[in-house]
């Protein structure tokens, strides 16, 4: 999808501040926003910091690497997927969900390390989702 196509999305056209990140998801790369005034690291993009509310907001790549928070299994058992929080290396708790693995108690354990990876959605975007490392 290019450019031009995410930013006639709905949803990109309400908060055009998140193109950065769709169009780094696009080519593979995970983004965040960083504050320049406080220098945290926040996960939802927004328009300013949650944590001190300046609109001087850089983004930067992610490692990609991730840890397993908590985490729910939701469907059928033939059509079942699991809904997680993960905690970036960098900090902020993301929901996304986990691939790659049976969705399974036994098969999934708070702690466990996880990587990114990116599917396409419906609308034809590239998103987040992690895979055990």
């Amino acid at each position: 999808m290019s450019t031009n196509e995410i930013t006639r999305a709905p949803y990109l056209a309400a908060f055009p501040e998140n193109l950065p990140f769709w169009d780094a998801a696009a080519r593979g790369e995970l983004l965040l926003p960083r504050c320049a005034q406080c220098n945290e690291v926040h996960w939802h993009p927004r328009a300013h910091c949650p944590f001190c509310r300046s609109d001087a907001l850089r983004w930067e790549r992610a490692s990609g690497k991730a840890r397993l928070h908590t985490f729910t299994i939701l469907g059928r058992s033939d059509a079942a997927y699991v809904l997680a929080y993960v905690q970036l290396h960098e900090g902020p708790l993301m929901l996304t969900n986990v691939v790659g693995v049976e969705p399974s108690p036994q098969a999934l354990s708070i702690g466990m390390p996880l990587q990114v990876e990116f599917r396409q959605t419906p609308q034809g975007r590239s998103a987040p989702v992690f895979r055990p490392a």
